[in-house]
């Protein structure tokens, strides 16, 4: 029997060779200094050999004991190869089960704009990956599901717990579909019971013609960036949402033909939208066109040309005015 000391010494060689250990175990050396414990054996006739892990990881007690447990395997008559990779199958298949698998797979396959893309995959890996993503998703229940719930509403995400509600109930019907588990357990939950009610505010707005004038004084008289002053010009003339506007590119909009083709992929609706450019809009483009004109947005980021403004930027400016 090889002692420690021997396989210490053991040096790499031009090609691999084998050092017997006994009774068909060997320590295999590679060119490269890599040791490994080996054990040769025969079934049905035919030479197989077996690893039984790296030296110093595993050392020569462990590996002799190793090579018992795969001899007496053999005596029973069954094939120490063959379970070895019957057992990755299995980890594999355990792996392709998980919550967190099985959600990335359907969120992967749905069409969603990339600013929902970007905050489904926020709340997942913070508030349900932890939790149950490596547990198979067959072996998920209502109480489960609760318990997340519950840890979002602790504190005070009433909003984000009703989503990731129906995220998950979304992740289960999927796995349903695909024969992965039998049924939804979100459906378990009344989350009109187990939530306080929504208190709907609505956001701050003008709806008095004078005041609306007033809005648009002030902007003209708006003293910040200039980036800042154009987008805030061009917002009442487009009516597109805030972060359509942040994320305008130059090669989007037609100054000859007076339109914005937003494309569909930006769009909520996942269909291309025209905007129609009015006079007054395209002077306002013309006006910034020589500050931004040569890169990707007609609005870039304070910092970088290669982000637009942030969504911050706008509303800042709208409350000093």
């Amino acid at each position: 029997m090889l002692t420690d000391k021997e396989i210490q010494h053991a040096k790499p060689r031009a090609k691999l060779y084998r050092i017997l250990d006994a009774k068909q175990l060997y320590l295999e050396v590679t060119p490269l200094g890599a040791k490994w414990w080996r054990l040769r054996y025969l079934l049905g006739g035919k030479e197989n050999m077996v690893s039984l892990g790296r030296y110093p990881m595993v050392r020569a007690p462990e590996a002799r004991l190793k090579a018992y447990e795969l001899r007496q395997a053999l005596h029973e008559g069954r094939d120490p190869m063959a379970e070895k990779r019957e057992a990755k199958r299995k980890a594999l298949t355990a792996q392709q089960t998980t919550f967190e698998h099985i959600a990335k797979a359907w969120h992967a396959r749905i069409t969603l704009a990339a600013n929902t893309r970007t905050k489904h995959r926020y709340f997942f890996e913070h508030d349900v990956f932890p939790f149950i993503g490596k547990r198979p998703i067959a072996e998920l229940a209502a109480p489960d599901l609760l318990a997340i719930i519950r840890r979002i509403e602790g504190r005070g995400a009433i909003d984000i717990a009703r989503r990731v509600h129906n995220l998950c109930g979304r992740v289960f019907r999927y796995a349903v579909g695909h024969g992965l588990c039998e049924r939804d357990p979100s459906r378990d939950i009344e989350i009109k019971d187990i939530l306080p009610p929504e208190r709907f505010k609505h956001h701050a707005s003008v709806t008095d013609p004078a005041d609306a004038g007033a809005l648009l004084r002030a902007i003209d008289t708006f003293t910040g960036s200039f980036v800042t002053r154009c987008a805030l010009r061009l917002a009442p003339l487009v009516f597109v949402r805030p972060g359509e506007l942040r994320h305008a590119e130059w090669k989007e909009i037609s100054l000859h033909k007076a339109e914005w083709r937003i494309p569909a992929e930006k769009m909520k609706m996942r269909e291309q939208h025209i905007v129609p450019l009015s006079r007054q809009a395209i002077t306002t483009l013309q006006a910034i066109q020589p500050l931004t004109g040569q890169g990707r947005f007609v609005f870039p980021s304070e910092r970088t040309t290669q982000r637009p403004m942030s969504e911050n930027t706008v509303n800042a400016a709208l409350r000093r005015l």
